[in-house]
């Protein structure tokens, strides 16, 4: 047998064992989750005649990630192991606040900033919390959102608000958890569009 032969039959056997048995570990695939959402009704109140754009809010570190954040202890945040949102969370947040304003319908026309639309006022803000904190051995979904609301044309802040939602998960599994945002998220979005209309 030559020595071609010889190389060739051993590279062969070679690759059969590693298609067999591989050394490297094995990638972990995430669990990838939407963020929940129940029906908005709409609302009965008078429709306001200006347009609005809702802007994505800013955010820093993990919040700005499609990393689920956890904060197990008072000076420690961390994330959910194989775990993401299905976006990062600051654009979640606006879909939800845009979703959350044409199902209410009291604004005719809401965009984002994705677009390049004309609208005669917008929402910014800054997300500065999209995580789960540990209270009394359990998880709480925090979402916190500081927002104001500006006249588009000359950039006057018409007004500005802190938001605030706690919900508390059923449990300390990562899909109860999941659960728990989509009600705050639901429950400050609902806050937001009242104040907004109401300016």
């Amino acid at each position: 047998m030559s020595m071609w032969m010889i190389r060739t039959a051993s590279g062969a056997l070679l690759l059969s064992l590693l298609a067999g048995c591989s050394i490297l570990p094995k990638a972990e695939v995430p669990n990838v989750y939407l963020l929940p959402s129940a029906k908005v009704p709409a609302a009965t109140g008078k429709p306001v005649t200006w347009t609005l754009r809702v802007t994505t809010p800013q955010a820093s570190g993990l919040i700005d990630s499609n990393r689920i954040a956890v904060v197990p202890g008072e000076d420690t945040i961390t994330t959910y192991k194989a775990s993401r949102w299905s976006d990062r969370a600051p654009t979640l947040l606006r879909d939800r606040l845009i979703d959350t304003f044409r199902a209410d319908g009291r604004v005719a026309a809401v965009s984002n900033d994705d677009t390049n639309l004309h609208a005669d006022r917008e929402l910014d803000g800054q997300l500065r919390s999209f995580q789960s904190e540990y209270e009394n051995g359990g998880p709480v979904a925090v979402v916190r959102y500081d927002v104001q609301l500006v006249d588009a044309a000359d950039h006057r802040i018409l007004a500005t608000k802190n938001f605030e939602v706690r919900e508390p998960a059923a449990g300390k599994d990562v899909p109860q958890v999941v659960a728990a945002f989509g009600r705050a998220s639901d429950a400050l979005a609902a806050e937001v569009v009242a104040w907004s209309v109401a300016r």
